[in-house]
């Protein structure tokens, strides 16, 4: 089992910029053999995918809808991958969950039921 803490949400306006923080640990994780992904969930609607990045190289796939303004990145050292969000918008509220799964992200990244383990979330509010 992978333990994972998100950090890092906040209240920004819009336009400005977050960075959160996923730190996984357990007994079986090593850093390569797993891949990270970034989720979030907004009042009253379904949990969506974010982005993922494979530990073992690096490669990462974004929603359509954060491609260019987020950037997910990781630190093997630390074991923990960062999702840096620029440009927020009202429409990126939602409660932010990093989630790791022993396979790689794929064409498939965004379907939930690929990952394992999840965090309990960071609440990302941005104010217009």
């Amino acid at each position: 089992e992978v333990q994972l803490v998100e950090s890092g949400g906040g209240l920004v306006q819009a336009g400005g910029s977050l960075r959160l923080s996923c730190a996984a640990s357990g007994s079986g994780f090593t850093f390569g053999g797993y891949a990270i992904g970034w989720f979030r969930q907004a009042p009253g609607k379904e949990r969506k995918g974010v982005s993922c990045s494979n530990g073992r190289d690096g490669r990462s796939y974004y929603a359509p809808s954060v491609e260019g303004r987020f950037t997910i990145s990781s630190d093997s050292a630390k074991n923990t991958v960062y999702l840096q969000m620029n440009s927020l918008q009202s429409d990126d509220t939602a409660v932010y969950y990093c989630a790791a799964t022993s396979g790689e992200c794929n064409r498939w990244w965004d379907i939930m039921a690929l990952y394992d383990d999840w965090g309990q979330g960071t609440q990302v509010t941005v104010s217009s």
